[in-house]
């Protein structure tokens, strides 16, 4: 148990780190208030985590500690769907509201089919 969730905590502490980074990044790139930030950050862990449970419909691939780290631990710590709803609240608070249906339809439409792109890519070419 104790094997677990150190697997989960480090995953989460992985991805949280690279999620702040990475999502800062590219919102201090971005020309305009919109949240480029998390939505990159969010459709790229639909992304990844399609890839991950792409490659663990393969077979015993990976060992149930890694994919702990993988899913749970660095996916859980890397997307960031908490903000992504405190940041549409936000905009439509504001009045906002082309924003916030636009950042909505992107990061969800936009994130299922990520994530069912990355499970094709591993099931066809992997």
């Amino acid at each position: 148990m104790f094997r677990t969730i150190m697997c989960i905590g480090l995953g989460s502490f992985t991805g949280g780190v690279l999620r702040y980074y990475l999502s800062k990044g590219i919102q201090q790139a971005a020309f305009m208030q919109f949240p480029f930030g998390t939505m990159a950050v969010n459709l790229l862990g639909c992304f990844l985590i399609g890839l991950f449970y792409g490659l663990f419909d393969r077979g015993a691939l990976m060992s149930p500690n890694l994919r702990l780290f993988l899913t749970v631990g660095f996916c859980g710590g890397f997307t960031t769907f908490s903000t992504f709803m405190n940041e549409n609240f936000q905009l439509a608070k504001d009045g906002n509201i082309l924003l916030f249906a636009l950042y909505s339809a992107i990061s969800l439409g936009g994130g299922f089919l990520l994530l069912a792109l990355g499970h094709f890519i591993i099931k066809c070419y992997g």
